[in-house]
C-alpha cells in the first residue's frame, strides 16, 4: 500500500493545519509538561493544598500526549493536527506552571479569589458528584431550548424568505424581538412559565430562535435566480424549488446561525440558571460565589468551556459532513 505523501493531502486540510510540521515543537510540548510536573513536585509551597489531583493530571496529559503521536504513524491527518497544535500545547503547559507559581508557589495572587490549578482540580475530584449532576442538568436544559429553537428558527426563516405574505407579517416582529436580549425577557418567563426548567428553555429559545431564522432567511433569499430559471424549465414545482435549491442553498448559512446561537445560549444558560433553579452550572457558581469558595466557581467555568468547546466542535463535524461537497471547491 502506497504511503501517503504532503501532496496526497487534500488542500483544505492543508489550509487549515498550516503550521510548520516540527516533531521538535511537539516533543518540547511534553517536556514543557514533564517541567511542569517537576516544578510542582520540587518547589515549595506556600499555600495548603493537595497536590494529588493536578499532578495526577499532568501525568494523564503527558502520557495521553505520547500515545496520541505513537496512534499518528498510522493517521496522516491526526499526525498533522498534533503537530499544528504542539505550540500551542507547548504554551499552555508554561501557563500552568506559571499559574502553579502565581498561586500555590509564592502567593503572589492570593486565596480566596484567584485559587491555582492545584486548588480547582482538586474541587473537581472533591465535589465531582456535584459538577457532573449540575453539568448533566445544563446540558439538558440547553439542548432543549437549543433545538427548539434552532428548529422553530429554521421553519421561520423559510417562511420569509420564500413567502412575502409570512415576510411581511414576521420581519417586523423578528427585527424587534430580535434586538432585545434573552436575558432581558427573565421577568416575563418568571411570571408565565411555571418552573425554572421551562422558563430557561423560553429564554434560551428566544436567544437562539432569532438567529437561526435571521441566517436562514438570508440563504434562502440569497439563491442565485439562474437555478430556479433553470429547474423551471426542466419543469420543476414551487415545491421542489423550496426543498432541493433554496433550503440546501442556505444550509451553510443556517449551521452559521446555529454557532451563533449556541454562543448566545450559553451565556442565557449561565443567567437563566441563576435566577430560581435548583440545579446547573450556573447554579453552582451562584452558590459558590455565596460561599467566597471560588475554588469551585473557576472549576464550574472550566466544565463550561469544556462542554462549549465539545459542542461546537460536534456541529462542526455534522456541519463538514452535510458540506463535504464543497470541499476542494471553497478556500
Amino acid at each position: 500500500m502506497k504511503k501517503k505523501t504532503k501532496k496526497d493531502i487534500p488542500y483544505f486540510d492543508n489550509n487549515i493545519h498550516w503550521k510548520p510540521q516540527s516533531k521538535i515543537w511537539f516533543l518540547s510540548a511534553v517536556l514543557a509538561f514533564v517541567a511542569a510536573l517537576a516544578f510542582d513536585y520540587f518547589m515549595p509551597f506556600k499555600q495548603t493544598v493537595n497536590p494529588a489531583p493536578y499532578r495526577i493530571f499532568l501525568l494523564i496529559m503527558i502520557v495521553s500526549l505520547a500515545v496520541l503521536y505513537a496512534v499518528s504513524s498510522k493517521f496522516i491527518t491526526l499526525r498533522r493536527k498534533l503537530l499544528h497544535n504542539a505550540q500551542f500545547i507547548f504554551v499552555a503547559a508554561l501557563a500552568l506552571a506559571l499559574w502553579d507559581f502565581l498561586t500555590a508557589k509564592s502567593g503572589i495572587f492570593p486565596l480566596p479569589f484567584f485559587p491555582g490549578p492545584l486548588q480547582i482540580t482538586d474541587v473537581m475530584v472533591k465535589d465531582y458528584k456535584m459538577l457532573l449532576i449540575s453539568a448533566l442538568f445544563s446540558t439538558r436544559l440547553f439542548f432543549v431550548g437549543l433545538i427548539v429553537g434552532s428548529v422553530s428558527g429554521i421553519l421561520t426563516g423559510i417562511l420569509i424568505g420564500w413567502f412575502r405574505q409570512w415576510d411581511y407579517w414576521l420581519s417586523p416582529v423578528i427585527k424587534v424581538s430580535g434586538v432585545i436580549p434573552a436575558v432581558a425577557w427573565i421577568p416575563i418567563a418568571i411570571a408565565v412559565f411555571p418552573n425554572s426548567f421551562s422558563s430557561g428553555v423560553f429564554l434560551i429559545f428566544i436567544a437562539s430562535w432569532f438567529m437561526v431564522s435571521f441566517m436562514t432567511a438570508g440563504g434562502i433569499s440569497a439563491t442565485p435566480k439562474s437555478y430556479f430559471e433553470v429547474a423551471r424549465t426542466l419543469g420543476a414545482s414551487e415545491k421542489y424549488l423550496l426543498f432541493h435549491i433554496a433550503v440546501p442553498n442556505a444550509v451553510p448559512n443556517i449551521f452559521m446561525g446555529i454557532l451563533t446561537a449556541t454562543s448566545l445560549c450559553f451565556a442565557t444558560l449561565v443567567v437563566s440558571e441563576m435566577i430560581g433553579a435548583k440545579a446547573g452550572l450556573g447554579w453552582y457558581i451562584n452558590w459558590a460565589k455565596g460561599w467566597s469558595v471560588y475554588s469551585k466557581v473557576y472549576a464550574a467555568i472550566i466544565i463550561m468551556a469544556v462542554s462549549f468547546s465539545i459542542i461546537l466542535a460536534v456541529i462542526g463535524v455534522v456541519k463538514n459532513y452535510l458540506l463535504r461537497w464543497q470541499k476542494g471547491i471553497l478556500k
